[in-house]
């Protein structure tokens, strides 16, 4: 039967065929070696350490010592939209995470556009956390052995400061190119190696940021956070303006969300497992970001934390005096930081696989080693894009665009909880449900979203058009007629 453009555009994926295609796949494709613990850890390993180890250099000069409400407005709304996954990840256990729901309720072309929204998101954060990676690697050089790395080698060619783009020709970013490939070498080793690779690495994150918060605590001034919200308008953040900016920074950092869904395939029993583990990781990382947060700021005045390299570290360093609790902190960031662009490079490989196996995008992104069910050409052109990037931008777009990418997806997971309750009716199979009802949550979950989204800088619109205007050409180009719904219609 030929199919018009509009009907194409809107047709779905029912979410008994996303489970149909799991299982058909499973002889030749991912495996399900992840139990809850190493689930959860995967959850917290994308998201505890990123946004404290980096963003609140980024964060704090917009909000001041208010950026703790900031941390609390974006906590609460990736509650209201871990409610969300979590229901849907039980009714739609499949790879791909937000792609795969809207794919299940609102249609092709707006799952495509969630998808890319999803690649942007991944692969910038990947790059992003490499980034700051580096600086902690050089403080943790400078403070073990008294030798930094040659700043030519750790700086990159292209550098903005929001308004103008300048080239240093000769820079390099190295450090960040060589994580990507150790991440890249263990991921096409397997899921099940990574994911225990991931968790050890996870504890030892919380261990380090607990080590952080007892030392930060015993410098704690109250005096540092007077005044609570920013006094300086020279930029438009005073006050909640600035809160809001702030809150936008910082909210790429509860993807780890996200990733715990594109990892439905690869779950055991998953319709109960993805939920747990969504609303496990979202405890915990709210917890450890609020008590970094408060134990930052009481420990030093915010006008310290613009354009401060190793900020932990540094803080530390001045609490004591001394520089063996920076250096176990520089050591402890090193490490644990790892985990966080593994799974972030994790994340982007499985969005892919689940939309090259739809016919979406070519099928290399959908060959899985036989040997170690990774899919191996799949994560090498994920692995030399972030590491490209990570080695020639900085950061200063990167945090942003990551969050643009989130909200969106976000927005698209919290429509799609009426809608699939509505296409499966009451007798469909469920475990968890979004409590009062399918408006309410999903209502405040999408209202929350547009009003982080509302500050975030012009710049990263024109960017995020530009991003959907080739996902968009991309999609009519080659999607449309690619589509295994296509060829079955």
């Amino acid at each position: 039967m030929n199919l018009t453009l509009g009907q194409k555009l809107f047709r779905t994926k029912s979410a008994e065929r996303a489970h149909e295609d799991s299982q058909a796949a499973h002889g030749g494709g991912l495996n399900r070696t992840l139990g809850l613990f190493p689930l959860t850890m995967i959850g917290v390993g994308a998201t505890v350490g990123t946004g404290i180890f980096f963003t609140m250099v980024e964060a704090v000069p917009k909000a001041g010592p208010a950026v703790i409400l900031s941390f609390l407005i974006a906590a609460i709304t990736a509650g209201l939209t871990a409610l969300c996954y979590a229901e849907l990840a039980g009714r739609v256990p499949a790879s791909g995470s937000s792609y795969s729901f809207a794919y299940a309720t609102v249609g092709e072309f707006a799952a495509f556009i969630v998808a890319a929204c999803l690649l942007l998101e991944y692969g910038l954060a990947g790059s992003a956390v490499a980034i700051g990676w580096s600086d902690y690697l050089n403080n943790f050089l400078q403070n073990a052995f008294g030798w930094e790395i040659p700043a030519h080698l750790r700086s990159p060619m292209f550098v903005s400061d929001h308004s103008n783009l300048s080239v240093h020709s000769g820079n390099f970013n190295l450090p960040p190119v060589l994580l990507v490939i150790m991440c890249c070498i263990l991921l096409i080793r397997g899921t099940k190696e990574s994911a225990t690779t991931n968790a050890i690495m996870v504890v030892i994150k919380l261990a380090i940021l607990t080590f952080f918060s007892v030392i930060a605590f015993s410098g704690f001034d109250i005096n540092n956070f007077h005044p609570f919200y920013n006094t300086d308008n020279s930029k438009g953040f005073a006050g909640m303006a600035g809160v809001t900016a702030a809150a936008g920074t910082v909210f790429f950092s509860f993807i780890g969300l996200d990733t715990i869904a594109t990892a439905g395939e690869e779950v055991n029993n998953p319709r109960r497992n993805v939920p747990i583990g969504i609303l496990a990781a979202l405890v915990i990382v709210t917890l450890f970001y609020l008590l970094v947060a408060v134990a930052a700021m009481g420990a030093q005045p915010a006008h310290l934390f613009e354009g401060q390299q190793a900020g932990l570290s540094v803080i530390l360093q001045n609490v004591t005096g001394k520089a063996w609790p920076a250096l176990v902190l520089s050591a402890g960031a090193v490490v644990s930081v790892f985990s966080v662009t593994l799974v972030t490079i994790y994340g982007q490989t499985r969005i892919l696989y689940a939309i090259s196996r739809d016919g979406l995008i070519p099928k290399t992104f959908q060959k899985v080693n036989p040997r170690s069910g990774a899919p191996v050409s799949n994560t090498l052109i994920v692995c030399l894009v972030v590491g490209l990037i990570a080695g020639l931008v900085d950061s200063t777009f990167l945090w942003d665009m990551v969050s643009m990418g989130t909200l969106t997806a976000f927005i698209v997971v919290s429509i799609a909880v009426p809608v699939i309750r509505a296409k499966q009716g009451p007798d469909a199979e469920h475990g968890f449900r979004v409590p009062f009802g399918p408006y309410l949550v999903p209502g405040l979950s999408i209202a929350a979203c547009l009003y982080i989204m509302k500050d975030l800088p012009p710049a990263t619109y024109r960017v995020f058009y530009i991003w959907m205007a080739a996902a968009i050409a991309t999609y009519f180009l080659y999607s449309v007629r690619h589509s295994r719904l296509n060829k079955k219609s």
